[in-house]
């Protein structure tokens, strides 16, 4: 392909994409229909396409166009679905500079660029976590001792999530990764735990009945005062914990633990504390939030999420540790052609990652926070959790619509009479006029309604029309 071929599809692509976003916006415009696979193939004409191979100009533009149609549209006010970023469109652009350089990271010759960013931004969540950051590698003057934070980042929360317990098995228990797991070792997480959690216990061999939820209050907050007793019995039956799990913040609701106290009793008990803040480490940085991570600076391992709350293109998320010989003896391997003595003037990230290969996760990221600043990124964080507080407040004031708790981040949860199968249909009628996207959770023994509010356009507006359309759907239910 031509430079100037290059450069004329590019610009169709990117008219496509800005005529898609215009569409976003126009109030008839449907934020989700959900077409058969078949029928979406067919329109596409993907197997003519892909036999020809000439994917190129007016074809090109038709492909986008008609793809960009078959998408659910995160950027119209009306998704609020699930806890998946609208990014900004500067970080988008992100994507678009690495899928072309495609600069995989392993190594640091295969990357310069996107491992600098990606460390910058490691050091930038470390500094806000309230660890003390990095050395620059080729600063100079740098006076950074041996005792620092560190982190890498990964293809999502599950991913990191699961390093960063491989990195707590590694520490607590050295031998394990020759010698395999002694059979006892236990994990202890919240009642409203990410599923991932109990996944990464079973994939690193420890077993998911070793994945243990500590006792909860009515809300579903970890109850700290009640992990002694726990703990105890725990090791009465002989077993060794590994780490305990705090949530920052939980997934249904979206309510944290108390970071603080259970961090307290990990390091009285020497116990790996692990903070799962993949939703809510937008608290981190917002001075008005940032109670409700009170003690996380006390944690060992803690992950972040940027393709959630901080309007980055997916996948970008952050395992980050506050002692680096942790991440860095996380993992063993011998890769010769990668791993052998060399100059050395950055950092190889494959020392810490599951991942050999990776994608400029850090670029992403940095360039959508970096279009709007700390001080936008915040405004927009804590403008999306007053917004939930405040159509918590309004339908609390209505007599047929019930919320089960004050939110403490974006996520609103609510429900429309006391039968479960009823919120079920009335998600389902929803998303078939496709006028509004949202989700539905279990919590406290019952099924609501979900939203996530991560659009920056939402207003209360959208939300009261949404909770009409609700209540019309569900004057017509047989239920």
């Amino acid at each position: 392909m031509s430079k100037e071929n290059f450069k004329n599809n590019a610009k169709a692509v990117v008219s496509a994409l800005s005529k898609y976003l215009d569409q976003c916006e126009e109030p008839s415009s449907p934020v989700i229909h959900q077409r058969p696979i078949f029928d979406i193939l067919n329109k596409l004409n993907v197997e003519e396409l892909i036999k020809t191979g000439d994917l190129d100009g007016p074809k090109l533009e038709k492909f986008t166009t008609d793809y960009l149609d078959e998408t659910t549209k995160l950027h119209n006010p009306h998704y609020m679905a699930h806890q998946v970023s609208v990014p900004h469109t500067t970080g988008a652009l992100g994507s678009f500079i690495d899928g072309l350089t495609n600069n995989a990271m392993a190594i640091y010759e295969m990357g310069p660029a996107a491992t600098a960013i990606e460390y910058f931004m490691i050091n930038w969540m470390l500094g806000k976590i309230g660890w003390k950051q990095a050395p620059i590698p080729g600063k100079p003057d740098d006076t950074t001792t041996n005792s620092h934070g560190s982190g890498v980042m990964t293809h999502g929360g599950s991913l990191a999530n699961l390093t960063a317990l491989v990195a707590a098995r590694s520490a607590k228990f050295p031998n394990i990764w020759r010698d395999g797991n002694p059979g006892n070792i236990v994990v202890l997480v919240p009642e409203q735990s990410h599923y991932s959690l109990k996944r990464t216990v079973g994939i690193i061999g420890l077993g998911e009945n070793n994945c243990i939820s500590m006792p909860a209050d009515e809300d579903g907050r970890v109850m700290a005062e009640k992990i002694p007793e726990l703990i105890e019995k725990l090791k009465n039956d002989g077993k060794q914990i590994m780490a305990i799990v705090g949530n920052a913040c939980g997934t249904a609701a979206g309510l944290y633990d108390p970071l603080d106290k259970i961090g307290e009793i990990c390091n009285e008990q020497n116990i790996w504390f692990h903070v799962d803040a993949a939703h809510g480490a937008g608290a981190i940085i917002c001075d008005e939030y940032r109670y409700l991570v009170k003690g996380i600076e006390r944690a060992d391992s803690v992950i972040w999420d940027a393709h959630k709350m901080f309007r980055t293109p997916i996948l970008s998320a952050a395992v980050l540790v506050k002692n680096h010989h942790h991440i860095d003896h996380a993992f063993s391997q011998k890769a010769s052609y990668l791993v052998h003595e060399k100059e050395q003037p950055g950092v190889d990230q494959m020392m810490r990652a599951v991942e050999c290969t990776k994608s400029g996760l850090g670029l992403k990221m940095f360039m959508s926070i970096a279009a709007i600043g700390e001080d936008g990124l915040s405004d927009f964080i804590s403008g999306r959790t007053k917004l939930a507080a405040q159509a918590a407040n309004y339908l609390n004031t209505l007599n047929d619509f019930e919320c089960p708790v004050m939110p403490e981040t974006n996520i609103l949860c609510f429900r429309i009479g006391n039968n479960d199968q009823r919120q079920l249909e009335i998600r389902k009628k929803l998303l078939k006029a496709g006028n509004f996207y949202i989700s539905t959770t279990m919590y406290k023994n019952a099924r609501w309604l979900r939203c996530a509010i991560m659009n920056p356009d939402t207003s209360f507006d959208d939300l009261k029309e949404l909770f009409d359309e609700v209540r019309e759907i569900n004057t017509k239910l047989d239920i």
